[in-house]
């Protein structure tokens, strides 16, 4: 509490550092049957951040108008708009990103929950990771909005959102359609076609995309990403009423340089963008029909989701290659560690909720219900491979999981400056599981989860707002780590792990508006977990960690210097530590790849109707890759440009300069075993590495139909 008394009495010395977006509260009078409704304010183009409606001082919403305006590598990077959320690569661009979040590194989506109009990116029990999110399907140019959290304060989010969770949606329809044609450094071929129709009639809308994209990269080993990706949207109604259905459908074939040892890099054995192994790559696919259908007025609304997904999976990757020589591959001479993951799934999925305005003890109130279904029917394997070519079968399951959860959220506004936000739900989850290859490791599991959640939010006083929140979230584990009695490398007995694991955030945070135009939120918090989870993808089990406290402080900044000129300034500082000394048998407490300093600055101008531009920063700090902090990873800083004009009625030129000053940097690091050569001793631990990209150009020429 003394550490709440500092931050507010710090506020209240110095409001010229802050700002934050506020709402004037209807007038309240005597208590009826209607929830007040507080008008968002609009802090610009860019962002919709509300006072007066938000439970957190971590959650917000990005326009899809600040994404049209950045300049972008992956698809992925749409997320970097969330303040404090790093996304790099550290494969080829047809796999999913790599997330880091609050001190968390999120490998491909552990305890980040993303989702694309309703349908959830990750995948429970996947052949590379759990929890794995793949975005590459994702086309930014559609996108409505981004709405996020920080932290397990929803009640609306369950499985693989303890450290956040972001819900992407897709416009419904365009004022213009368009073709864009782009081309850029190391082969990148990029059409995009977009366009939508209107009946007035019958009051529908249908939007289409297609997008064909090539790229080689800066790699020794061309890259040869081939991906295709079409979209249709059918619409109806309005905010108050209406319904989509969607139908997509996406694959990929690339080549991939994975980490490589950064010895051989600094000796110059190894070219900066060379790989030890250059027939890892992958193929990937999706196709995807879902529907939503609203019903909102003032006294509350129902919404309800469904959705149909086929996904599959071919990846080959080598992080250690020559360590085990000799174990069955048929070529001496080549990389023998390579491993291909491989499954094809089938996801159904149902969300329904329903709130509603209402009194409690004489107090207005609004409450919601709802309730998530979600089964996967998953066949998943992973073999030993040299060259793409199998030589031996280490698993092969067949996994059904379902999950189920339900959940219920009251707000009361006890007065004019003053309400609460009290939730819980319940999480289940049902895993049955036939191995293949090991009979002992078929089997069932189950496990279920109570996740309190709740906020306090005070204010405004001097245009400012302050927020208290505390909730329990958790992620789900690999049915493979929960029912697995034997190893499937080596046959022997394994540690299970259990099915769901619990954690626990704390936060404090204030937003204000004390200059015109900037909207600021400070935020401590607190998250601690009860394990970290390693999946470790080329034996094919759960590798358990100890349990972890993590501690931050996040400063966000908006600021319309004037009505054509945003600037953001985002930091993010965390210390993550294992809540004990020498756990997991080694030395320290550090958390590898836990990154403590974060920060974003971006600079969008709209001069005039024909000129644009966006400069976009990004810096993560060096980190720790091993427990005992003996390897660090070191910091990067990448800058991005994009200009664009208007050379046209509807024409539009855009440059994209990415890593605009050519710094040398890494996307990821790790701290890891490997033996570099057939003749090579092996390295435990040492360094791996996978490069940034060097500056690159692409130019888009974008005609409106």
């Amino acid at each position: 509490m003394c550490s709440q008394i500092k931050i507010l009495s710090f506020i209240r010395l110095s409001p010229f550092i802050f700002s934050v977006v506020f709402i004037h509260a209807e007038s309240w009078g005597k208590a009826d049957e209607t929830t007040p409704m507080l008008t968002p304010i609009v802090v610009d183009e860019h962002y919709s951040n509300s006072v007066g409606v938000s439970e957190t001082a971590s959650e917000g919403v990005v326009q899809g108008r600040l994404i049209q305006d950045i300049p972008i590598l992956r698809p992925g990077e749409v997320l970097e708009t969330v303040p404090g959320l790093v996304v790099t690569q550290h494969s080829g661009d047809g796999k999913a990103n790599q997330y880091f979040l609050r001190g968390y590194n999120l490998d491909h989506g552990t305890d980040l929950a993303i989702s694309v109009d309703g349908v959830p990116s990750n995948m429970p029990s996947h052949a590379h990771g759990q929890g794995y999110a793949d975005l590459n399907y994702l086309i930014p140019e559609l996108v409505s909005d981004i709405r996020y959290r920080k932290g397990p304060y929803g009640a609306e989010n369950g499985d693989f959102s303890a450290a956040g969770s972001a819900d992407i949606h897709y416009i419904r329809g365009l004022n213009q359609g368009f073709v864009s044609a782009t081309t850029g450094s190391y082969g990148f071929q990029r059409l995009l076609a977009a366009d939508s129709t209107n009946w007035s009639a019958s009051d529908l809308t249908l939007l289409g995309a297609v997008e064909v994209q090539h790229s080689d990269g800066p790699w020794t080993s061309p890259e040869g990403l081939k991906k295709l990706n079409t979209l249709l949207r059918l619409s109806s109604g309005d905010q108050g009423e209406g319904w989509t259905l969607n139908a997509i459908h996406y694959t990929a074939h690339w080549n991939s340089t994975d980490q490589v040892p950064l010895s051989l890099i600094q000796s110059g054995a190894l070219g900066r963008f060379s790989a030890l192994d250059p027939t890892d790559g992958g193929n990937t696919g999706r196709d995807i029909l879902s529907m939503e259908w609203h019903s909102l007025d003032d006294d509350g609304g129902t919404s309800l989701s469904a959705y149909l997904q086929h996904y599959r999976l071919q990846l080959w990757s080598d992080f250690t290659f020559y360590e085990n020589q000799g174990m069955g591959a048929p070529n001496s001479t080549l990389p023998s560690d390579q491993f291909e993951q491989v499954e094809n799934r089938s996801i159904q999925g149902l969300q329904l909720s329903h709130h509603w305005n209402h009194l409690l003890g004489g107090f207005k109130s609004n409450s919601e219900v709802g309730a998530q279904l979600r089964h996967d029917n998953i066949n998943v394997g992973l073999l030993n491979t040299q060259s793409r070519i199998p030589f031996n079968n280490v698993t092969s399951n067949l996994i059904s999981e379902t999950s189920a959860g339900t959940y219920f959220k009251n707000t009361l506004y006890w007065n004019s400056w003053a309400r609460s936000v009290v939730g819980v739900r319940e999480d289940w989850v049902g895993m049955n599981m036939y191995s293949k290859i090991l009979s002992q490791n078929s089997g069932s599991a189950s496990d279920q989860k109570l996740s309190p959640k709740f906020s306090v939010i005070l204010g405004p006083w001097e245009k400012t707002e302050l927020f208290l929140s505390e909730g329990h979230g958790f992620h789900s584990n690999d049915a493979r780590g929960v029912i697995d009695k034997m190893n499937p490398s080596d046959s022997t007995p394994t540690t299970r792990v259990p099915a769901l694991v619990a954690a626990e955030g704390k936060e404090v945070g204030i937003r204000t508006l004390a200059i015109s135009g900037l909207e600021s939120a400070l935020v401590v918090w607190t998250l601690d977990s009860n394990s970290e989870l390693v999946y470790t993808a080329d034996s094919g089990t759960t590798d358990p960690k100890g349990s972890s406290k993590r501690l931050g402080v996040e400063w966000n900044n908006h600021y319309s210097l004037l009505h054509w000129l945003l600037i953001d300034a985002d930091f993010a500082w965390t210390h993550a530590r294992y809540a004990q000394m020498n756990a997991n048998g080694g030395t320290g407490n550090y958390i590898p790849n836990a990154i403590p300093r974060v920060a974003r600055i971006g600079v969008t101008a709209h001069p005039n109707q024909g000129w644009a531009g966006s400069l976009e920063l990004r810096y993560f700090s060096d980190y720790p890759l091993t427990q005992d902090g003996s390897l660090q990873a070191p910091s990067a800083v990448v800058t991005n440009l994009r200009l664009q004009n208007q050379i046209a009625p509807r024409i539009t030129l855009a440059l994209d300069v990415l890593n605009l000053f050519d710094r040398q940097y890494f996307d990821i690091a790790y701290g890891q075993d490997y033996t570099a050569s057939p003749t090579a001793t092996k390295v435990d631990p040492g360094v791996t590495v996978h490069p940034g990209e060097p500056r690159e150009f692409r130019l888009t020429l974008k005609l409106s139909i």
